[in-house]
C-alpha cells in the first residue's frame, strides 16, 4: 500500500479532529444536564431533610391544635349549656312571677270578698243590739199556740244559721287571705333565689364565652403559623420538584408512559355497600384496618355535629368533619391522635388509595372508605353518602400508606 501524500494526512488529520469536536459539542450539554439534575436533586433532599426535620414540629403543633380545638369545643359546649340552663331559670322566674301575678288577683278578690262578709257581719251584730237577741224561753212565753212557737223557733233557727254563716264565712275568708299571703311570700322567696341564679349563670356564661373566645384566638394564631410554615417548605419543595422534573424530562426517553396514579379500582366483594345514613356494610374481601375503619364510622354515623367534636379525645358526644374522619382512621388503627383538616393534608401518603382517601383543605375534610363516602356536609352530622356530596376540587388528596 502507498503511504498517504501530505495531503491526504492532512485531511485525516481534520477529519479526526472534526470527529473529536462533535463528541465534545454532544456530550458537553449532557454533562451539564446531569449536573443541574444533581444539584437540584441535591437541594430538593436538602428541602425532604428540612421537611423531616420540620415534620416533628407539625407534628407538634398538630397536638397543640388539637388539644385547643378541644378546649375550644368545651368551652363552648359549656357555654351552651350554661345558656340553655340560663334560658330554663329565665323560664321558672316567669313562671314564678305569673303565680306571684295571680296570687295577688286572688288575695284582692279574698279580700273583697272579705270585706263584704264582714260589713254583712256588722250589720247582724248592730241589729242584734238594737233588737236583741231572742232566746228559745222567750219564744215559747209570746206565742199563743204550739204551732206558732214551731214557727217562730225555726225561724229563730234559720237566723242564728244565718249568723253562724256569717261568721264563718269571715273567719274563712280571713285564713283564705292569710294563706295567699304566705304563699306570695314563699313566692316572693323563689323569685329573689331565681334571679341571683340568673345573675350567676350569666355571670358564669360571660365567663365562658370570654375564655373560649380567648382560646379561639389562640387556636386561630397557632394554625396560622403551622400554615405559614408549611406553605414556604411546600412551595420551595414544589419548586424545585417542578425544575427536576423538567431536567428528568429532558434526559429520559419521551416514549416512556406516563404514569396515572391512579388507583385500582375495587371488585364488588371489597366496596362497601350504602345501606343507610347511619350504616355501611363491611365487605368481607377487605383488610382488616379498612373493616375496622367501617365499623368506627358506623358507631358515630348519624351523631350530631359539634364544632370541635373528636377533638382532644375521640369520644365525644357529636363529632365535627375532621373529628368524625380522625374517628375512622383511629378505629382502623391508622391514626394515633385526632387531627384538624390542615393536619389532615400532610397525613399519610399523597394522592387517592385504593381503599382509603382522605380530602382535606384548611377549612374542611371527608373521606371516602372502600368506595363509600363519610362526610358531615349533606346532614347535622357525620354520615354515610352513596355518592359523594363534595366534589374533590380544592381538597388536597392524600391516604394511608398500602391502603
Amino acid at each position: 500500500m502507498r503511504a498517504p501524500s501530505g495531503l491526504s494526512r492532512g485531511r485525516l488529520l481534520l477529519a479526526a479532529l472534526s470527529v473529536f469536536l462533535l463528541c465534545v459539542v454532544a456530550s458537553a450539554p449532557a454533562k451539564t444536564l446531569q449536573e443541574k439534575l444533581d444539584s437540584t436533586q441535591g437541594k430538593l433532599g436538602d428541602v425532604r431533610e428540612s421537611h423531616s426535620a420540620l415534620a416533628a414540629t407539625i407534628a407538634e403543633q398538630n397536638r397543640a391544635i388539637d388539644a385547643m380545638l378541644g378546649e375550644v369545643s368545651r368551652l363552648r359546649q359549656e357555654q351552651q349549656a350554661l345558656e340553655a340552663e340560663l334560658t330554663q331559670k329565665q323560664g321558672e322566674l316567669d313562671e314564678a312571677t305569673a303565680k306571684l301575678e295571680a296570687e295577688r288577683r286572688h288575695l284582692r278578690e279574698v279580700r273583697e270578698r272579705l270585706q263584704r262578709a264582714l260589713q254583712v257581719l256588722r250589720e247582724r251584730l248592730v241589729s242584734i243590739y238594737e233588737a236583741g237577741s231572742p232566746d228559745v224561753v222567750d219564744v215559747l212565753l209570746e206565742s199563743e199556740t204550739w204551732s206558732q212557737a214551731n214557727v217562730r223557733a225555726e225561724y229563730l233557727s234559720r237566723v242564728q244559721d244565718y249568723d253562724d254563716s256569717v261568721a264563718d264565712r269571715v273567719k274563712g275568708l280571713r285564713d283564705e287571705a292569710r294563706a295567699a299571703v304566705q304563699r306570695m311570700a314563699a313566692i316572693r322567696a323563689q323569685l329573689k333565689e331565681a334571679r341571683d341564679a340568673i345573675a350567676a349563670k350569666e355571670r358564669e356564661a360571660a365567663d365562658a364565652s370570654a375564655a373560649a373566645a380567648a382560646r379561639f384566638a389562640d387556636l386561630k394564631a397557632a394554625q396560622a403559623k403551622r400554615q405559614a410554615d408549611l406553605e414556604a417548605l411546600e412551595s420551595r419543595e414544589a419548586a424545585l420538584s417542578d425544575n427536576l422534573a423538567t431536567i428528568s424530562e429532558q434526559l429520559t426517553s419521551s416514549g416512556a408512559p406516563a404514569p396515572t396514579g391512579a388507583p385500582a379500582p375495587l371488585t364488588p366483594g371489597e366496596s362497601a355497600e350504602y345501606i343507610s345514613e347511619s350504616q355501611a356494610s363491611v365487605p368481607s374481601s377487605a383488610p382488616p384496618a379498612i373493616q375496622a375503619a367501617i365499623e368506627a364510622a358506623n358507631a358515630i354515623a348519624t351523631t350530631p355535629y359539634i364544632w370541635g367534636g373528636g377533638h382532644g379525645s375521640f369520644e365525644s358526644s357529636g363529632y365535627d368533619c375532621s373529628g368524625a374522619v380522625s374517628f375512622a382512621l383511629h378505629g382502623g388503627g391508622l391514626l394515633e391522635s385526632p387531627l384538624d383538616s390542615t393536619g389532615l393534608e400532610t397525613w399519610g401518603a399523597p394522592g387517592p388509595g385504593q381503599w382509603i382517601t382522605v380530602y382535606a383543605n384548611a377549612g374542611h375534610a371527608w373521606t371516602i372508605i372502600a368506595g363509600l363516602a363519610f362526610d358531615t356536609v349533606g346532614g347535622p352530622g357525620p354520615r354515610w353518602h352513596s355518592s359523594p356530596v363534595d366534589s374533590t376540587e380544592g381538597f388536597i388528596a392524600r391516604h394511608p400508606p398500602g391502603y
